[in-house]
């Protein structure tokens, strides 16, 4: 298996998010990935190979070039007007979309581009970004070129942030640019097994016939996103019935989480892609500081022996995980289990 990888996430360092009651240290940290690819080496489980380079074309597919430049641009205007800070940039004005204005000066843009405060750009944010969407369209190329499962480990993660909106620390949602690029050859399903519904991901395809959206995730009633990733959403227009969401209660075990999952694979089965895109969240690990399920360690191979055993040649894009010490052997079981069935 290959996998794909960039230090350039390192740039993307922000030491804080903000909540209501206050500043709090990051949980979207360069460390994650980086016990990540340390324990892929120690098991040897494939090459660790760099992402190729990419121009903006394959990203503004499915991107708005407003948020685009807003990503490009801000954290450097907001710079030269002397107004950075450590914590990086976080909005203290939402719009309201309803309306259609729009202020000039790319700071104060923020509050129309993010939807929540834990997501601050630092300097280093937008290459990271980028970068990360360019380990996931490497992973798609690889695809294309005939390797059967590819590991695009991507930092920030992208499947909250959608076409034109970013936040839960995604900025580029890179499976679904991965996505779209295998969609030009054939159908693909992402299956989303985040521990929070990739409401990102469900907006952009939400009207695509092309695109199947499948996601397994904690019940939005009580969990970040909260807005989206109920069982009702099925998509609309030409993608109607195309989005399938398995929305799951607090404490949810092993046994009901594949129980989940395997129903979401009949439901993949019958879509039929050419393309399997996964978006590889581990934070329903039972002991992942975000998750209320009680997921152990040993579901992780079983998830990876089912995606391997539906032979569609599969991208699994890295998403959420915040455990630094599990989070590295949650995605290498995994990874594992996919190749045992290969």
């Amino acid at each position: 298996m290959k996998v794909v990888y960039s230090d350039k996430h390192r740039g993307h360092a922000p030491p804080c998010q903000l909540f209501s009651d206050g500043l709090h240290p990051a949980s979207e940290v360069p460390e994650r990935v980086e016990r990540i690819v340390a324990e892929i080496r120690v098991r040897q489980i494939g090459d660790v190979i760099i992402p190729r380079e990419f121009s903006l074309d394959a990203i503004s597919a499915v991107h708005d070039a407003g948020l685009l430049r807003f990503l490009e641009g801000a954290y450097t205007a907001w710079d030269e007007k002397g107004r950075a800070t450590e914590t990086g940039l976080i909005p203290d004005t939402f719009a309201m979309r309803t309306l259609e204005g729009k202020p000039e000066d790319l700071v104060r843009q923020v509050g129309y581009y993010c939807f929540e405060t834990q997501t601050p750009i630092v300097a280093g944010t937008w290459d990271a970004a980028r970068e990360a969407a360019g380990c996931a369209l490497t992973g798609a190329d690889l695809i294309l070129e005939g390797e059967q499962a590819v590991y695009a480990l991507c930092r920030p993660p992208g499947h909250h942030a959608a076409r034109d909106l970013y936040g839960g620390y995604c900025y580029l949602n890179n499976a679904a640019v991965a996505a779209n690029h295998l969609s030009k050859l054939g159908r693909v399903t992402i299956l989303d097994v985040d521990y929070h519904h990739g409401n990102g991901t469900q907006a952009i395809f939400y009207a695509s016939d092309v695109v199947q959206f499948v996601s397994l995730h904690a019940d939005p009633n009580s969990v970040y996103p909260f807005y989206s990733g109920y069982a009702t959403e099925k998509g609309e227009g030409a993608g109607e019935g195309k989005t399938c969401n398995f929305p799951l209660p607090k404490g949810t075990n092993d046994l009901m989480y594949l129980d989940a999952l395997d129903r979401a694979l009949s439901v993949i089965a019958d879509f039929s892609p050419e393309y399997l895109v996964v978006s590889l969240g581990v934070d329903i690990y039972e002991g992942d500081p975000l998750s209320t399920f009680s997921v152990s360690r040993d579901a992780f191979g079983a998830i990876g022996c089912r995606l391997g055993a539906m032979h569609f040649p599969t991208l699994l894009v890295q998403e959420g995980g915040y455990n630094l010490d599990a989070i590295g052997n949650c995605v290498a079981d995994v990874l594992e289990g996919v190749m045992k069935k290969r």
